[in-house]
């Protein structure tokens, strides 16, 4: 299994920060089926119709992620996390983008949970992933065409460089239809306890896997 390692100065300035990590082999990455694709379109208007008395900053996840990025040394709301981000689409009434059944079951999962998820092609990346605090050198192709700077900004890292983050992730480890092996973290709230992370991360490797097939390796990463 890939070696996933958190910075000791993540856990100096939130001792309580938590990943989960699910390796994914042997799966089959196409079209999202219908199924998929009337899930997502049925939870995102039910979630619609909640938010229309409340703002997706209230939520209690949302507000707990935002507050990391805040600890982090950035502002909240000038960078949302993707949770954040994906929930205010679906309060404005836009429609989710179908990319493929990979990205888009993950962006279920996150509007779900209302925590940032990442997902990548196990072959774009090399040697161990260190997820650490940006600087001001550390840049990436983002998926929405910009190239986003990660100074204060917590991001993954292999030995080619950042890959992914809270925020979007990159056009280099991008889950396409040739994806046969994927990597998936998920940026837990840091209050979620062990239990209810365990939990969680087997139903998300179950589901992911039954519309994928393949088999599903689970990590939870945490302070020792």
């Amino acid at each position: 299994m890939t070696t996933v390692l958190i910075c000791k100065d993540v856990f100096r300035i939130i001792p309580q920060f938590k990943l989960g990590i699910i390796h994914y082999h042997d799966i089959v990455v196409d079209r999202s089926p219908q199924m998929l694709r009337g899930r997502l379109a049925f939870f995102a208007e039910n979630l619609k119709f909640e938010l229309e008395t409340s703002t997706p900053a209230q939520d209690r996840n949302i507000k707990e992620w935002r507050q990391v990025i805040k600890t982090l040394g950035s502002d909240p709301s000038k960078y949302r996390h993707s949770a954040e981000a994906l929930l205010r689409r679906v309060k404005k009434g836009q429609s989710i983008p179908n990319v493929n059944s990979a990205v888009d079951i993950t962006n279920f999962f996150s509007l779900q949970y209302r925590i940032p998820f990442g997902i990548y092609d196990h072959h774009a990346l090399s040697g161990p992933i260190i997820v650490r605090i940006g600087t001001d050198k550390d840049s990436y192709e983002a998926l929405n065409g910009r190239i986003y700077n990660f100074k204060n900004k917590l991001l993954a890292n292999d030995e080619q460089g950042p890959f992914g983050s809270p925020f979007v992730d990159s056009v280099r480890t991008k889950v396409t239809g040739i994806t046969t092996e994927s990597l998936q973290i998920i940026y837990l709230c840091p209050s979620t306890n062990f239990t209810d992370a365990d939990a969680m991360l087997t139903a998300i490797a179950n589901m992911f896997t039954q519309i994928h097939g393949g088999e599903a390796k689970i990590q939870l990463l945490h302070k020792q």
